[in-house]
């Protein structure tokens, strides 16, 4: 998570040249896509989905991407009828079936979950709030963690990112950071589309604790528009299941290797400035 920067603010107009906010004056359409890869995940993966049909400001769209497991897909499309259910068409990794989610979404907003993470009843209301700016191209909020075998007392709250979730020293309030966390973000469809949504040259694949993509994203868009902003607001919640095996202090060494490991890789994209 980057350093909070002020709330966005009556500065200046809309970042020239950013995609312009469809149906001003109204709230927009959210599309909510939800990525899966693993049958072990099931349970969790109909939680996330149930949770998204529960909302008080109901999404536009549910899309689930199952990632380049053909079982999987075929039982997903089974259960979720309500739900558009597809498969990832580009190369194995979240970031692929991310991208091919924004290729299917409809609304003004595409907004992400964790196929292990359980939102808010209030969720999409608050992302929603943030998107009133024309300045703001991306929002997300906080993520709590779920421990399924309670907390280890050694793991500190300020490694929290480690097992995906916000962490001790983000912002209590509304405010503009650097990057969103990838379990809890949207952005406008327009901007995603204009980016050519996530680099499929970096993030997880399968189990491998690999990240940053959101990083790159968030750091692309605003190299793109300098004066466009990226919204936090910790009362966009969810709930991220973290299982036992990922309070292991070997998991927390593993996790910690491969965040380095992937922000040297965007230094190399996005420059280490």
């Amino acid at each position: 998570m980057g350093k909070a920067t002020p709330v966005v603010g009556d500065r200046d107009p809309a970042p020239r040249g950013a995609p312009a906010p469809a149906h001003a004056g109204a709230e927009p359409r959210t599309s909510v896509i939800v990525c899966a890869f693993s049958d072990a995940r099931w349970d969790a993966l109909c939680a996330a989905v149930a949770s998204i049909d529960a909302q008080s400001h109901p999404a536009h769209q549910a899309i689930v991407v199952i990632d380049h497991n053909p079982g999987l897909l075929a039982r997903a499309r089974a259960r979720f009828t309500g739900a558009t259910v597809i498969e990832n068409s580009g190369r194995p990794g979240l970031s692929g079936a991310r991208n091919s989610g924004i290729k299917a979404a409809t609304g003004e907003v595409v907004a992400f979950l964790d196929d292990d993470a359980v939102a808010d009843p209030g969720w999409l209301e608050a992302l929603a709030r943030g998107f009133a700016d024309p300045r703001v191209l991306g929002a997300g909020g906080a993520v709590d963690p779920l421990w399924a075998a309670g907390r280890p007392a050694w793991f500190p709250a300020e490694f929290d990112w480690v097992v995906g979730c916000a962490h001790n020293g983000m912002p209590t309030g509304r405010a503009a950071v650097r990057n969103v966390i990838g379990a809890n973000m949207a952005f406008r469809a327009e901007a995603l589309r204009a980016l050519d949504g996530f680099r499929e040259g970096i993030g997880r694949v399968g189990a491998v604790p690999l990240g940053c993509e959101e990083t790159d994203l968030c750091i692309r868009a605003r190299q793109r528009w300098p004066s466009a902003e990226v919204l936090y607001d910790p009362a966009a919640r969810v709930e991220h299941l973290v299982p036992p095996d990922r309070g292991s202090l070997r998991y927390f060494l593993s996790r910690c290797r491969a965040e380095g490991r992937s922000k040297a890789l965007l230094a190399r994209f996005v420059g280490a400035a």
